[in-house]
C-alpha cells in the first residue's frame, strides 16, 4: 500500500510539472505556428486548457465529491469549435491551465488516500473507473500535446 500511495503522490507532482512545462514551452513560441495537423499552438493551448478544465478536471472533482458520477463523451474537435476564441491572449490561456492544474493538485493532495478508490462511470467506457485513472488521463493529455513541441526543438 505504501508504494501505491507514493505512486499517487508522484502522479500529482508530475501533473503539476507537466502543466508548468507546457506553459513554459508554449509561451516561448509563436502562437500562430502550426503544430498538430492544422491546429496552431494557440488552438492546441486552448484545447488543452479547456479539456483539462471541462473534462478531466471536472471528472476528477466530481469523482472526489459524488458517488459514482456518470460522465458523457465529448468530441474534442467540436469542443474546440464551440469554445475557441482566436483573440484570447496566449499567456491568459497558459496561466489559466497552470492555475487550474495547481488547484486540482492541491485538492488531490488534501484528499484522503481512500478517495483515490472512488469510482465513476462513463457512457462508453463503462463503470468502475477510479479517480486515479482520471488523474492519469489528465497527465497523459497534457504530455501528449507537449510532446510534439518538444520534438520540434
Amino acid at each position: 500500500m505504501k508504494e501505491l500511495n507514493e505512486y499517487r503522490s508522484r502522479l500529482v507532482e508530475q501533473l503539476g510539472v507537466a502543466a508548468r512545462e507546457f506553459r513554459d514551452a508554449f509561451a516561448k513560441r509563436d502562437p500562430s505556428m502550426k503544430l498538430e495537423g492544422e491546429w496552431t499552438l494557440h488552438q492546441v493551448a486552448s484545447h488543452v486548457r479547456d479539456i483539462d478544465r471541462d473534462v478531466y478536471g471536472a471528472r476528477i472533482r466530481r469523482t472526489l465529491q459524488e458517488d459514482n458520477p456518470l460522465f458523457q463523451s465529448i468530441d474534442p474537435d467540436e469542443h474546440l469549435k464551440k469554445n475557441y476564441q482566436q483573440d484570447e491572449p496566449m499567456q491568459k490561456i497558459l496561466d489559466e491551465l497552470k492555475g487550474n492544474v495547481d488547484a486540482l493538485c492541491r485538492d488531490l493532495h488534501a484528499a484522503p488516500m481512500e478517495a483515490w478508490s472512488r469510482v465513476s462511470r462513463h457512457e462508453t467506457l463503462g463503470g468502475g473507473l477510479p479517480l486515479q485513472w482520471w488523474v492519469e488521463r489528465s497527465l497523459a493529455h497534457i504530455e501528449e500535446h507537449l510532446s510534439p513541441l518538444a520534438k520540434s526543438n
